[in-house]
């Protein structure tokens, strides 16, 4: 084969454009939506390449070593270096030393850019050099001296695994290459021709390039110092790469297909994301005692659903937990659900805001056993309003409505919502109105965010505008969630914004979800590991750093309430549970009095036992302390005997429920005796410390 055989093969070389655009960093780079760096993450593990450098912004002296160092007569050949090439074969048949290489910067770049002309293990044969030939030619033919060299430069091996002048420049020596000096560059220089070869070969080949351009070669050994010696590289000299949203760049890394971009720009805020990091690992260390070390943030654009802040993780666990990114991990989210629970007996119109609801004991069936809700400050409040029982987050009222709403349709309407929960309604019974179905951050927010828009999701509109409405309202009542938060909590903000916290069972996860008129955050905090905190409410664990995200969002420019959308009306409400107010109703709802009793969820009048039914089994919680977990016998007024023995008298009893099948006796007057047999499972529960 001739070289003009060859040189056909080199016509399907690439062009300089398509070399520059098919160039990948080894690394990928997320961007704020201003362009700011947020996160790094390598996605090249066989090589570490920086992206593309323009030739000018190589500085000068860094292009005079390279040229002087691999190919002096580069400005002046047309891709080979034909005197240059006939003294390395000569000196190679004498064979009276090394072998010499007579490759130009142009011929080493054809094998960059091509396997096919790169140099094997064992060295070159006549054709393949012949080829290489071709391949230089050719593109001396198509390329400019500039981009040749600014190719070459971009692509060059370096030491170890580095690919390129400019990422030896910054990792060995801590320098963009624009800022390389005299020194800097010859040592570089010298490392093309080896770039593995010991520090006083590479120090003896720059000095020789320095004293070719009549410079003193004292300044190597510092240099040399710093990018040579193992373990003091510029490593600790280069910037950092930015570490402050791995979670959210990996989530978007998951949805593209290799080659990644070298950048990717995001809609992301850089400085709320900064902040929302910061707030949550503060908040965090104040809690350490408190056995919490994890948490998650997500913030939302109300009205275009951009990701303005993803936190999956504080990055303080002691553990792996912090490679797991909570914002799309489920979880139980507790008490963040009864803002849906209400939504829909509002828009079914079986309670207005106003309704007395009674928060008292109360025992429901859940399958074969029976689930008896309690507050969670175990304390109860009576006849309260519908609008205190959804602010103050009370439980038995919320369990109540779901169960007239029944779990299957609530269940149904919860994923409408997008929270995508499993199993089926009949699987989590009463209890799927206080959150015992897991779900993601990122769902939950997006969830409150289609209520902080009158109930319109990405798929389409949920329940009705006014119905949501009616729930943000109550939600950015301070005052009506005085009687649990009090009216100086973390919930209050400067401007509206509607809230809701929740805990899950036995203290595993704290949150705190809410809108303003732009934005929706939630946060969640807890233990990636699923390990129990140590009295860690919404208010105290969650709601801080909620606080902090809100005002800093708002700063300068306060959230303001939405209007009153059509279909809802106003109304001056008297009664006998709560003074004279004005409140809010679904038109054809308003009532000018409301009194105790008067409504659908009030006491029923009991005849015999109400509570617990024949046969009913009641299974002990392990995970809840002993002295909230009690049995609530109702029915009418008389004497309770449990097992032969009297254990009270009147509506209501309670008693600390013990394991095995027990008698229940209500003994009334003229001699009448009802009796109900139950049984209790399981093992004693562990005493909390």
């Amino acid at each position: 084969m001739t070289v003009w055989g060859v040189s056909a093969v080199a016509l399907a070389l690439p062009t300089y454009p398509e070399v520059r655009a098919a160039h990948r960093p080894s690394d990928f780079t997320l961007l704020d939506r201003q362009g700011t760096p947020l996160q790094s993450i390598r996605t090249d593990p066989t090589a570490r390449r920086l992206p593309w450098v323009a030739l000018t912004d190589f500085s000068p002296a860094l292009r005079t070593s390279i040229v002087l160092a691999e190919d002096h007569r580069f400005h002046a050949h047309t891709g080979v270096d034909w005197s240059g090439l006939a003294r390395s074969t000569w000196a190679n048949l004498a064979g009276d030393g090394a072998k010499q290489g007579a490759s130009t910067i142009t011929m080493q770049l054809a094998g960059l850019i091509d396997a096919d002309h790169a140099r094997p293990a064992q060295g070159r044969s006549v054709v393949g050099k012949l080829g290489q030939i071709a391949a230089a030619r050719q593109l001396e033919a198509r390329w400019s001296k500039a981009q040749l060299l600014e190719a070459y430069l971009n692509r060059v091996p370096m030491r170890g695994e580095l690919v390129g002048i400019p990422a030896a420049s910054r990792v060995l020596l801590g320098k963009h290459p624009s800022g390389l000096d005299a020194a800097e560059s010859a040592l570089l220089a010298a490392l093309v021709r080896g770039p593995n070869a010991a520090r006083d070969v590479v120090v003896r080949r720059a000095c020789a390039l320095m004293q070719q351009q009549r410079l003193d070669c004292a300044a190597l050994e510092p240099v040399a110092s710093r990018a040579l010696v193992p373990g003091a590289s510029a490593r600790a000299v280069q910037p950092a790469p930015p570490s402050d949203a791995p979670h959210y760049a990996r989530h978007l890394l998951r949805s593209l297909k290799p080659p990644f971009p070298a950048t990717l720009k995001t809609t992301l805020d850089a400085g709320l994301q900064r902040l929302a990091v910061q707030s949550l690992r503060q908040q965090l260390a104040e809690l350490s005692l408190r056995h919490i070390e994890d948490g998650a943030v997500l913030v939302l654009d109300n009205a275009t659903g951009a990701v303005r802040a993803w936190v999956g993780s504080s990055g303080a666990a002691l553990s792996d937990a912090a490679a797991v990114d909570m914002v799309l991990t489920r979880r139980q989210p507790g008490s963040t659900l009864k803002p849906f629970v209400y939504a829909m007996a509002f828009e079914r119109r079986l309670i207005t805001p106003a309704s007395l609801l009674e928060d008292a004991p109360a025992q429901l069936m859940a399958g074969s056993g029976v689930y008896a809700p309690q507050n969670y400050d175990h304390d109860y409040h009576g006849w309260v309003s519908a609008r205190n029982a959804l602010a103050a987050s009370l439980n038995i009222p919320a369990v109540r409505l779901g169960v007239m709403l029944t779990p299957d349709a609530l269940f149904d309407r919860l994923n409408a919502y997008g929270l995508a929960i499993r199993h089926s309604g009949g699987f989590h019974g009463a209890a799927l109105a206080l959150g015992s179905a897991e779900v993601t951050l990122f769902a939950l927010t997006n969830a409150y965010r289609a209520l902080a828009n009158g109930g319109r999701t990405a798929n389409g509109q949920v329940g009705t505008p006014a119905a949501a409405w009616l729930v943000g309202d109550i939600l950015s009542d301070n005052a009506a969630r005085a009687i649990t938060f009090g009216l100086d909590s973390p919930l209050v903000t400067r401007g509206f914004a509607a809230v809701k916290t929740g805990t899950s069972k036995d203290l595993r996860d704290n949150w705190c979800v809410g809108w303003t008129d732009r934005y929706t955050v939630g946060v969640w905090v807890g233990n990636a590991s699923g390990e129990p905190m140590q009295a860690v409410s919404g208010t105290v664990g969650a709601a801080p750093v909620w606080r902090t995200l809100v005002q800093a969002l708002h700063d300068g420019q306060p959230s303001r309430p939405p209007p009153m959308p059509a279909g809802v009306v106003r109304q001056l409400v008297a009664g006998d549970a709560q003074p004279a107010r004005i409140e809010h109703f679904l038109a054809g709802t308003e009532q000018a009095e409301i009194r105790r009793g008067g409504h659908t969820l009030a006491s029923a009048q009991y005849h015999g036992i109400a509570s617990p039914q024949q046969g009913a089994l009641f299974a002990i919680d392990p995970d809840i302390p002993p002295q909230v977990q009690r049995l609530v016998f109702e029915g009418e007024p008389g004497q309770w005997w449990l097992d032969g023995k009297r254990i009270g008298q009147g509506r209501r009893v309670s008693w600390a429920p013990w394991p095995g099948r027990h008698v229940l006796e209500l003994r009334l007057a003229g001699g009448r005796v009802e009796t109900v047999r139950f049984e209790v499972r399981g093992a004693v529960a562990r005493p909390r410390p």
